[in-house]
């Protein structure tokens, strides 16, 4: 009879325990996951974008919007390396209200990102990482204007919200340092805060 109660226990845990484990939220993405993010992106430069000429100048850069991409490998569980594209971007640059020049730029960012595992159809994440922005096809009334590249820290964060099990909805904020050194006439003129918000929203397809 002892016997009979053990066995029965034992296979009351055994079954408890399989439950449990069933219960349990699955991994956020698994290792070796690939996903591709396509969307638009909506760079917002920060509102001080700082002075040229000795402080003469005080510059203004406008919002752009542009289609991206994003393609992450999953390097860990829920942990994933992340490259971020998009279409190039185009500015328009002022000074006290008064039009100055324009310029274009692709701001190709890698980030590490960590995905926090809920169990349920919503997946935040946030990561940190590299930008390298090329600017390109400037001009100005002023003359000959150039922006060098640049190359700064990213911070990054959003939601993505499952539509099945290889489709979701993502909704993300960056913060990208970009600050190139400006020049006007081959002499330089300063260094351009630009250290933009980008908004972004995409569809994610999951291999």
């Amino acid at each position: 009879m002892k016997k009979t109660v053990i066995t029965v226990s034992a296979l009351t845990a055994s079954a408890a325990a399989m439950a449990l484990a069933t219960a349990l939220p699955a991994a956020a993405q698994d290792a070796g996951t690939m996903t591709l993010a396509l969307g638009v992106g909506v760079v917002r430069p920060a509102s001080d974008n700082g002075t040229l000429a000795g402080g003469a100048v005080p510059l203004e850069i406008g919002n752009n919007a542009r289609p991206t991409i994003a393609f992450e490998y999953f390097i860990r569980d829920n942990i994933g390396l992340e490259l971020l594209g998009a279409t190039p971007f185009k500015h328009g640059l002022s000074s006290n209200g008064a039009y100055i020049g324009q310029t274009k730029h692709l701001p190709p960012t890698l980030s590490i990102n960590y995905h926090i595992p809920t169990g349920g159809k919503f997946t935040p994440f946030v990561g940190a990482g590299i930008n390298y922005t090329v600017f390109f096809d400037e001009s100005s009334p002023l003359g000959n204007l150039k922006i060098d590249d640049s190359v700064g820290f990213a911070l990054h964060a959003g939601v993505d919200y499952a539509l099945s099990d290889k489709g979701a909805l993502r909704a993300d904020l960056r913060y990208i340092q970009i600050e190139p050194d400006v020049s006007l006439n081959g002499a330089s003129i300063g260094t351009a805060k630009i250290n933009p918000l980008v908004a972004g929203v995409a569809y994610v397809m999951k291999f």
